[in-house]
């Protein structure tokens, strides 16, 4: 009895935690000119351990990413496969289930890294929500100045990358 109860206690917390997670994104590339530049993509994202499924769209130079659920997503490293294959981020929009993650001060982690919430204004957040990262290198430059701008106080002291993203 006593390890029925261990059981359905660890099933619990491990439910929790794999709610607390990015499930998909869109990832806008810039410099696709035919279907062979969006198959080099897609072929070098594919490599990554937490990516599940990619649906390419060409007419918008779109890349549907599904996340794994049991893989942290390093955005950086999708930027890097990006630009191994000889392309650019231009945007990245993911989706990221809010339910059991705490945001305080416009900040939540996630998967050892920090996350700022640069338009939030302590909105509380909850279920499937879209953000985008509008860090260098993962949005136009005239998105990443506006947002960017704002940041005047220091991230928490926490290990890992500190990623700006806007509701």
């Amino acid at each position: 009895m006593k390890t029925l109860k261990i059981f359905m206690v660890l099933l619990v917390l491990t439910t929790g935690i794999a709610k607390a997670q990015f499930t998909k994104a869109e990832l806008q590339v810039s410099g696709l000119t035919c279907a062979l530049c969006a198959k080099a993509t897609e072929k070098s994202l594919r490599t990554l351990p937490f990516i599940g499924d990619i649906k390419p769209d060409l007419m918008r130079n779109i890349f549907v990413i599904t996340f794994k659920n049991d893989q942290p997503v390093n955005f950086d490293e999708i930027s890097k496969k990006v630009q191994d294959a000889g392309f650019f981020v231009n945007s990245l929009k993911a989706t990221f289930n809010f339910d059991n993650v705490k945001v305080a001060n416009n900040y939540f982690s996630y998967g050892g890294d920090t996350f700022r919430v640069m338009n939030g204004a302590d909105k509380p957040l909850s279920g499937q929500v879209a953000v985008t990262i509008v860090d260098k290198g993962f949005a136009p430059r005239s998105v990443s100045k506006k947002y960017l701008s704002q940041v005047a106080d220091a991230a928490p002291v926490k290990p890992g990358r500190v990623y700006h993203v806007a509701i």
